[in-house]
C-alpha cells in the first residue's frame, strides 16, 4: 500500500527562493490568514503571551505578522515553498535544497507537513514566515486552542490525500495529537515511527528531543532517495545507527533503534 508521510514544522523559518520553487497554494488559506488577524486583534503584548518566547523573537515576529495576512495571498510562485521554508534540525537533515528532482517529486506525493498556521501543507505550497505553534492556547470563536480550531478537517484533508494509501506519522507528539484521535475514530490506516537512542545517564532507551528531530529528518530524505513506496521498505532503514527493533514493533508502531558506539 503507498504511503502518506507526515511531519512536524520547525518554529524557525526563513524566506527561500527555491529550487524547487513554490507552486500551489496552501489548502486551508481562508483559515490561516482568520488566524493571522486574530494574533494581530491581541496586540504586541497579547501575541507574545501566546507565542511564550524572548522579546527578540517576539519583536522579529511582530513585524513578520503585520504583513502575513496579505502576503499569504500573494502569486505562490513569489513566495517560500514549505519544505524550505523551515529551519531546524529536522529540516537540515531532510535537506529538500540538495535533493534531485525525481525525490523532490516523491515529496511532492508522499510528504505533507503540519501546520499551526497552516493546518497542513504540501512541500511546495508558498507559505511566508511565522510562529504560531500547535499547541498555542489561541482562543478562536468557541474554540479555546489550536486543536479545538482546526478540529478533523487536518486529519479529513490528509485522509482523502492519502485515499489507497498509509499515512506514516513520523511527526512529534504536539503535532500527532491533530490526527491520531481522528485517524483512530475514521478507522483510518496510520502508522507511527519512534526513533530510541540510550540515554547515558540511567541507560534507558528514550526517543530524545534532538537526535529525534535528526532522525526524523534523515528518515524521510532516505524514503525519497529510495522511493519508498510500500510499509515493508520501511524496515530497511539503517542511517545514523538506527536499525528496526521488531520486538519493540507492532502492526502501528515502527520502532527504530539506535546502536551505540
Amino acid at each position: 500500500m503507498p504511503l502518506l508521510f507526515i511531519i512536524s514544522p520547525a518554529k524557525r523559518m526563513d524566506v527561500v527562493e527555491g529550487p524547487p520553487s513554490a507552486c500551489s497554494r496552501p489548502e486551508f488559506l481562508e483559515s490561516a490568514t482568520q488566524l493571522a488577524h486574530g494574533l494581530l486583534a491581541l496586540g504586541y503584548d497579547g501575541a507574545r503571551q501566546i507565542w511564550r518566547c524572548s522579546e527578540a523573537i517576539a519583536h522579529r515576529s511582530w513585524a513578520q505578522l503585520q504583513t502575513m495576512p496579505d502576503g499569504m495571498l500573494a502569486d505562490p510562485a513569489l513566495l517560500s515553498p514549505a519544505v524550505t521554508s523551515y529551519v531546524g534540525i529536522q529540516y537540515q537533515h531532510l535537506a529538500p535544497q540538495v535533493m534531485s528532482e525525481p525525490q523532490i517529486d516523491w515529496l511532492r506525493t508522499h510528504l505533507r507537513i503540519l501546520s499551526g498556521m497552516y493546518g497542513v501543507l504540501r512541500p511546495l505550497d508558498g507559505v511566508v514566515p511565522y510562529r504560531l505553534e500547535m499547541q498555542a492556547r489561541l482562543p478562536m470563536g468557541r474554540s479555546h486552542d489550536l486543536y479545538g480550531f482546526w478540529g478533523e478537517r487536518i486529519h479529513d484533508a490528509l485522509a482523502r490525500d492519502a485515499a489507497g494509501m498509509s499515512i506514516v506519522n513520523v511527526a512529534s507528539h504536539e503535532y500527532a495529537k491533530a490526527v491520531t484521535p481522528f485517524a483512530r475514530a475514521a478507522k483510518t490506516p496510520i502508522l507511527t515511527c519512534e526513533f530510541l537512542s540510550l540515554r547515558k545517564s540511567d541507560g534507558r532507551l528514550v526517543q530524545a528531543a534532538t537526535e529525534a528531530k535528526a532522525a526524523r529528518g534523515t528518515f524521510v530524505r532516505w524514503c525519497a532517495e529510495q522511493g519508498v513506496e510500500e510499509t515493508g521498505e520501511l524496515a530497511d532503514f539503517s542511517e545514523r545507527g538506527y536499525r528496526l527493533d521488531r520486538s519493540r514493533s507492532n502492526e502501528g508502531t515502527l520502532t527504530f533503534v539506535r546502536d551505540e558506539p
